[in-house]
């Protein structure tokens, strides 16, 4: 499923050829993804100007100029692709944007778990979608203090908690595993003990693990492809992720021969240093 990074790359694709431009025509080529699509949601898109694009925990915002916003969410597979000029829609494109331009937007989701939907701006704060999450994990308010008291008491794995979107929005499977080897925290830990100074050090390695993926154009680990096509090259920079048997970077500079070892946890694979991470 695409993380905080590959939808943030998303957005920032979008950005060129859709802010300020006008939806010519929108073709909603089914009845539904993971949920119904918005009835009627092709005549309330087309001749809508899109105002503005951004990114909210995992979903990709477009803000309209009738107060409308359009939300989607990519699913485990979903796509966005830009082409100059129109293409005919395969078996898997199930919206198709053309702006006053005539430049094509293409949402493509083989597995059908994403989803589209729309709402009042104004009425955001108070949307299902959003009424729950945490802060997110690149603003200001996701520090030391904030997730020192989301952790407080709790139980479970400091990966697991990581994972929480109650806790902090947009740290999935594989940025969770890479922070917490940077940090040189176990993924075992109870998220409890995290509180105080692990949380010190924790907060500003997840946010720059954020930002150097963003800045790499996300991870393409199946399906994430950026918005022109291109794939993210962020895996090529993980030092855990998926690389279980294999050297542990860190051990291997010292002359020691510890490998990355690979657990699961809520049900998603976790990979770690067993002596780098206490």
């Amino acid at each position: 499923m695409p993380e905080l990074p590959e939808v943030e790359t998303v957005c920032r694709g979008l950005q060129g050829v859709l802010k300020g431009r006008r939806f010519a025509h929108v073709d909603v080529r089914r009845k539904d993804l993971r949920i119904p699509f918005p009835k009627g949601l092709a005549g309330a898109l087309t001749g809508r100007q899109v105002a503005r694009i951004y990114r909210r925990a995992k979903y990709v915002m477009m803000d309209l100029d009738d107060g409308q916003v359009l939300i989607v969410h990519l699913g485990m597979s979903g796509r966005m692709t830009i082409s100059p000029q129109a293409v005919s829609p395969g078996k898997h494109d199930h919206v198709v944007f053309t702006t006053d331009e005539g430049t094509q937007i293409t949402f493509n989701d083989p597995r059908r778990f994403g989803l589209m939907a729309l709402a009042q701006q104004s009425e955001l704060d108070a949307h299902k979608f959003f009424r729950h999450l945490g802060p997110d994990a690149l603003s200001e308010s996701f520090n030391a203090e904030s997730l020192s008291a989301s952790l407080k008491g709790r139980k479970t794995s400091i990966k697991v908690a990581l994972m929480d979107q109650r806790i902090v929005v947009g740290v999935g499977n594989i940025y969770a595993c890479e922070s917490l080897y940077r940090a040189g925290i176990s993924p075992k830990r109870k998220a409890g003990t995290v509180a105080g100074g692990r949380a010190q050090a924790l907060v500003p390695v997840i946010k720059e693990v954020l930002r150097q993926a963003i800045k790499a154009g996300g991870s393409s680990l199946r399906d994430h492809v950026q918005p022109s096509g291109e794939l993210g090259y962020f895996q090529d920079s993980w030092q855990v992720y998926g690389r279980e048997g294999e050297s542990c970077g860190t051990c291997k500079k010292k002359g020691l021969g510890h490998a990355v070892k690979r657990i699961v946890q809520g049900g998603r694979s976790t990979f770690y240093c067993a002596r780098c991470q206490a």
